[in-house]
């Protein structure tokens, strides 16, 4: 067998280091001869002068042979090595084939360690790259999902951590969360994409505006329903920049690029406080917020609002209130602007209250 051939042709498809794909046929190959041959001890590797698989078998020098497949008698072994001895082990050419069997079995081995040293060193490439956003090129489109292109190897992004409604089309640039890297394929996947978290969009954020990138604007929090609405709080490390309008742009022109790559969600930014009642009041944008009472465990909030403001609060859904509830880690209850300012207890049992789920 002319294992040069074999081994050119494997670099050619496989882009692997020669030597590592000459010991990856070997191994394949003795499991095939192992197979064949239980119990006998054997070596398989490249004749290095002829480029073919030379296979060796070990034997024990004996003065009369028994099984000829692990004996070998001592006059025929001195006319390979002068010095040998009776006991002695001794290596010599196989000469043995092998069967359609034994070859499926070498082809599996070989086939499942070239896999496993591929995904090795797709993990090693990536493993870096996970949690951030990288750019590829969409490859094909499939029912559960797209295949992207990054560089030379292919990640998938699942319908599921799609933006729901957003459409794709082939040969098109694309910017995902690389959101997990697998050190082995489950399937034919090993890289998974992600257009849907929170992650994603922050990430963005750093990207498209300079002064997050530079930490001078922290992007606190980010929640998202994808292809809707997302909420983003946004504080400054520098006292002369204003952290909402840096985000946003003038006219909308930093985060206008954002938001086409979200297909049109929609993106509320508003100033991060440690006030929880001041955060909730941000959070519920673009509602306008009359005054906010937690709870004593800081866990509930009634909030208090003009009739005319509810709707903005609540959003399409209830998923404006949801997101807000999110971000704060409270739960909001709505009720009625208070329109005097003392109340007794019977008229505080009569507020109207609304919670939103």
């Amino acid at each position: 067998m002319k294992l040069a051939d074999v081994i050119a042709e494997l670099v050619k498809e496989r882009g692997l280091d020669k030597n590592v794909l000459s010991e990856i046929v070997c191994e394949g190959m003795l499991a095939a001869y192992e197979k064949k041959y239980p119990g006998a001890v054997l070596q398989v590797k490249e004749d290095a002068s002829s480029g073919e698989l030379l296979v060796l078998i070990q034997k024990k020098v004996v003065s009369a042979v028994e099984d000829d497949l692990f004996e070998i008698t001592l006059k025929k072994a001195k006319t390979i090595d002068s010095n040998v001895a009776l006991n002695d082990e001794i290596w010599l050419p196989f000469e043995e084939k092998v069967g359609r069997i034994e070859v499926l079995r070498a082809r599996q081995v070989i086939a499942k360690k070239i896999k496993n040293i591929e995904a090795m060193l797709v993990y090693n490439q990536f493993v870096g790259k996970q949690g951030h956003i990288v750019v590829g090129v969409i490859h094909k489109t499939e029912r559960n999902g797209i295949s992207v292109k990054l560089g030379e190897v292919l990640a998938f992004l699942p319908k599921a951590l799609s933006i729901p409604g957003e459409k794709f089309a082939i040969g098109y640039s694309i910017r995902s969360l690389l959101k997990e890297v697998l050190v082995e394929p489950q399937g034919d996947n090993q890289l998974i994409l992600d257009r849907i978290s929170p992650q994603f969009l922050q990430g963005l954020f750093e990207l498209e505006i300079p002064e997050v990138f530079e930490k001078l604007v922290e992007v606190k929090k980010v929640v998202r329903s994808a292809g809707y609405k997302a909420k983003v709080a946004v504080s400054s490390n520098d006292r002369n920049i204003d952290p909402v309008g840096t985000c946003v742009g003038i006219g909308g022109s930093r985060i206008k690029p954002i938001l086409k790559e979200l297909s049109g969600e929609k993106i509320d930014v508003f100033p991060w406080s440690d006030s929880l009642e001041t955060l909730i009041k941000h959070a519920l944008k673009p509602a306008i917020i009359d005054k906010v009472e937690l709870s004593f465990d800081k866990k509930s909030a009634l909030v208090f609002l003009d009739e005319d403001q509810r709707s903005f609060a609540i959003g399409k859904g209830g998923q404006n209130i949801a997101l807000a509830s999110q971000l704060t880690g409270v739960t909001i209850q709505l009720a009625k602007k208070e329109n005097t300012a003392h109340r007794n207890d019977n008229e505080e049992e009569d507020i109207e209250r609304e919670e939103e789920l």
